[in-house]
């Protein structure tokens, strides 16, 4: 039972905090949305900041395995930009909700110095990811005009993030689409 209501909590956070930002809900909507006494969050989360944390190391587990697996299914740098800017498109569900990394950061004053640590070394593997994506898109010539892959990287990260947050304030997806209709058009 424990670990049910543990996740669920998490579940119920996580999609929370994508659609209203992390300072846009309490502990009192957790256990309502939940079935659960406000009190009992406190034995598995003890702060938000715990509750934080927890969210941002399944959110980089989870990411980490999507990326993993894309590598595995997609075999050119194209393929692989294209599934990646997918997943990316996907986590927006139609403009109403950010990626986790970007609904958090969103809140940084809210956070804790653990939490940014996290965000950051999130992002820094995204950027690895991502970097590892345009070396292979610049070696089978599948991405074009790749120049400096490391550079790409860490633009297409502020591209994909930045897509993000025009889309959800827009709450159309195509504001993302549109965004990316750039890079994609190198593919």
């Amino acid at each position: 039972m424990t670990t049910d209501t543990k996740t669920a909590l998490l579940d119920v956070a996580e999609h929370t905090a994508r659609a209203r930002g992390f300072d846009g809900f309490s502990y009192a909507d957790l256990a309502e949305a939940v079935g659960i006494r406000k009190a009992s969050i406190h034995y598995h989360f003890p702060t938000k900041a715990a509750l934080s944390a927890a969210l941002m190391d399944r959110y980089h587990k989870t990411l980490e395995v999507a990326c993993d697996r894309i590598e595995d299914q997609f075999h050119t740098g194209a393929e692989q930009l294209l599934a990646l800017i997918a997943l990316y498109r996907d986590a927006l569900n139609d403009g109403k909700t950010l990626c986790l990394c970007v609904a958090l950061i969103s809140s940084r004053e809210s956070l804790s110095d653990d939490v940014v640590a996290k965000i950051r070394t999130f992002r820094a593997m995204m950027v690895k990811k991502l970097e590892t994506v345009f070396e292979l898109g610049l070696r089978d010539q599948s991405i074009l005009a790749v120049t400096n892959p490391a550079s790409e990287a860490r633009a297409a990260l502020a591209l994909l993030e930045g897509a993000h947050l025009a889309a959800r304030a827009e709450e159309d997806v195509t504001t993302f689409d549109n965004a990316l209709s750039i890079l994609i058009s190198r593919c």
